[in-house]
């Protein structure tokens, strides 16, 4: 078995256009992914710096295999399974600003240098006060930029034309937005001045963005055998799911720069990100929160396997198809395909996801993924969602807590002031004191649920039959 280097294996050799703060899974399993997709199949021709964002990280690990790794995709495509392996040789070279902050400001004098990609985690887009333009490096991220920013601009003099195009790929709602007023913000705290501040809004654009790829990572379990399959003892695979979705918040002068379409990957310029964001809370996020309470009651524990019940399948379908499509606003062919990349994405036969594992927390879950769909169905439609309503009735059954039929063990988690009260009105063993006290719980909901016509009826009606028919039958008398 060969290391994995550019002695023994093949590395292109391509100019260094893009900065990338951040070198941990996600982003050498998405957009160096994407990255290596557009300089095989457009002109695109660009090879990655890897800045490490906090002192301690991985570039001495990527270095010492020449930044050379393998992305192993796991899953469905329109039916067919995939399991292959990619030799990813995008990279340049990894630094560590901690210890190599020289080279790392030299960046900004690269003239060609064009593009700034990250994903420093959702703390990672904050402002710290105690950053100084005189650190070396500044400590949050995007103090770090700032510094790269305003270096940029001095060793150009102001050259529009070497301004940087930034897409943060953090897990927040409007990352570019966030950002870019956290970079205002030490451009002010360091009186970096006018000048700089307009070269920054006019040469420089930061555009929200929405990325989607499960990524577990390291794949500990398959090593050897990917290894011996290899014949390279690469020690950064990294595995993810087939699906993958970029949406950027963009206009098409930055589309043709980045010609990811051409390349035929999901990546989508649009105007706006929200109804993307929108799209994907409500049809994955959404269908997951109300699926698992609903499937592990009646006695499944994958999501894989919840998806292929006879019943809870066409749960999940209802739910989705009929009740959650029907309250967005995005053309109803494009939410119908995505949606079925959702089902692909839960029958994926590589991955075991436990449905107790997306129970955390499932109150505060339903609140901002389910309840939104549920008051816009009964305003579109003038009735409730029977699936969306169902799901409530379980989540409210499983923080009952105790065993199942089959004697698993019912362990809800949740924040403690919940589960006292969810404790306290199981206690009362009245299913309308129940339903009413968990939708009047205004320190969930935001609001007094039980004003919404006919809720706290539907609701106490789904405990009831939960308790006498059990959650199978129930399910059922929801379908059929």
């Amino acid at each position: 078995m060969k290391a994995l280097n550019k002695q023994t294996a093949p590395k292109a050799q391509r100019p260094e256009r893009i900065i990338q703060f951040g070198e941990g899974n996600f982003l050498r399993a998405f957009v160096d992914w994407i990255v290596y997709n557009m300089d095989e199949k457009t002109d695109f021709n660009s090879s990655v710096v890897v800045v490490q964002p906090i002192e301690k990280g991985m570039v001495d690990l990527l270095n010492a295999q020449d930044n050379l790794y393998h992305v192993n995709l796991q899953g469905l495509d329109k039916g067919e399974t995939v399991n292959s392996l990619t030799l990813i040789d995008v990279i340049s070279r990894s630094l560590n600003p901690y210890t190599q902050n020289d080279a790392f400001m030299k960046l900004a004098e690269q003239p060609e240098m064009r593009f700034i990609i990250s994903n420093t985690t959702e703390a990672g887009i904050a402002f710290d006060p105690a950053c100084r333009l005189t650190d070396a490096p500044a400590s949050s991220y995007p103090g770090k930029l700032t510094q790269l920013l305003y270096h940029r601009f001095r060793t150009f003099n102001g050259d529009k034309s070497k301004g940087l195009i930034i897409f943060p790929c953090e897990l927040i709602f409007l990352n570019g937005h966030k950002l870019k007023e956290t970079i205002y913000q030490y451009i002010d705290l360091w009186q970096l001045g006018e000048e700089f501040k307009t070269w920054f809004t006019e040469a420089c654009g930061v555009y929200a963005t929405l990325v989607d790829r499960i990524v577990p990572g390291f794949p500990r379990k398959e090593i050897a055998a990917i290894k011996e399959k290899l014949q390279y003892d690469d020690n950064l695979v990294v595995q993810a799911e087939v699906f993958h979705l970029w949406v950027i918040e963009a206009p098409q002068s930055v589309a043709k720069e980045f010609p990811a379409d051409k390349a035929g990957l999901n990546v989508l310029f649009v105007t706006s990100e929200e109804p993307y964001h929108e799209r994907k809370v409500t049809l994955l996020n959404g269908p997951h929160t109300v699926l698992s309470p609903v499937a592990y009651l009646s006695g499944v524990n994958i999501v894989r396997d919840a998806c292929q019940h006879p019943v809870i399948g066409k749960y999940i379908q209802k739910v989705m198809f009929d009740e959650l499509m029907e309250t967005l606003n995005l053309p109803k062919e494009e939410l119908k395909l995505f949606a079925r990349d959702v089902l692909e994405r839960f029958n994926n036969p590589f991955v075991d996801h436990a449905v107790t594992s997306i129970m955390l927390n499932s109150f505060p879950k339903y609140q901002t993924r389910d309840l939104p769909g549920l008051k816009t169905y009964l305003q579109r439609k003038g009735e409730l969602p029977r699936g969306l309503v169902l799901g409530l009735a379980a989540i409210i059954t499983y923080y009952k807590g105790g065993v199942r039929a089959d004697g698993a063990p019912i362990t809800p988690n949740d924040a403690p002031e919940i589960m006292q009260l969810l404790t306290n009105l199981w206690a009362t063993d009245d299913t309308q004191q129940i339903a009413q006290g968990v939708l009047a719980a205004t320190s969930i909901w935001g609001e007094d649920l039980n004003v919404i016509p006919g809720l706290t009826v539907a609701v106490k009606a789904d405990l009831d039959s939960i308790r006498q028919k059990g959650m199978l039958d129930t399910v059922k008398g929801t379908l059929f």
